[in-house]
């Protein structure tokens, strides 16, 4: 291929970063407090509670993302209303599969956070006369976060790498572009120029990160 071909095919697969780009956004903001939810779920006291949510991130974990989207795009629909009327449109489908699959992530990263903090740090906030509330959000909660900052950095790079299983729901994106371009032109090339922008992508999400760890260890 011709620089002028590569240029054009690379600018027929960026119409598909708008895709990737909506679908990380959402899904990062609507997963981690609902992974959050699910992680104070877990250590809930209510017993039927707990293991509600204990076997909802079992099957989440346990179940293919690409399975998990198949059953929301086309099973759901097919128990009528109101499934019809709200899974009707694939995007929509790829935000709630994958929102509903990394909350069950986000709750096992944040449970480990919890985990790695120390008794006596409850302890102390009971002694200073902190309620539950202001121990959470003053005291446990940040450092729970900068615990769990690295497995945070590593599901937010599989994210966008996993961003491209909405091709089999008929969703347009970098990968679906870049398959047309190969059918056209018959080179391999525009795989390679999906490849340059996926980790371009992931580049950029790991320099962020690495500088919100440096941020969050001052």
């Amino acid at each position: 291929m011709s620089w002028s071909e590569i240029l054009t095919t690379a600018s027929s697969l960026m119409q598909g970063l708008g895709v990737v780009v909506l679908l990380f956004f959402v899904v990062l903001a609507a997963s981690m407090p609902l992974g959050f939810l699910l992680t104070l779920c877990t250590r809930s006291r209510f017993k039927p509670l707990c293991w509600v949510v204990n076997a909802y991130i079992y099957v989440m974990r346990g179940t293919p993302l690409m399975l998990q989207l198949f059953f929301i795009y086309f099973g759901l629909p097919l128990l009528g209303e109101p499934f019809r009327t709200l899974f009707f449109d694939a995007i929509t489908c790829a935000l709630v599969g994958f929102t509903l699959n990394y909350a069950a992530y986000f709750a096992e990263i944040f449970r480990g956070g919890l985990l790695s903090i120390d008794a006596g740090q409850y302890e102390a906030c009971k002694v200073l006369g902190l309620n539950r509330w202001q121990t959470t959000t003053r005291v446990i909660l940040p450092q729970m976060v900068r615990v769990a900052l690295p497995s945070i950095t590593n599901e937010s790079i599989t994210l966008i790498k996993d961003t491209s299983l909405v091709f089999s729901i008929a969703i347009p994106e970098i990968l679906h572009y870049a398959k047309v371009a190969v059918s056209r032109t018959g080179s391999i090339m525009p795989y390679a120029i999906a490849f340059v922008i996926y980790l371009a992508l992931n580049t950029v999400l790991q320099i962020f990160f690495n500088w919100l760890e440096k941020r969050l260890a001052y």
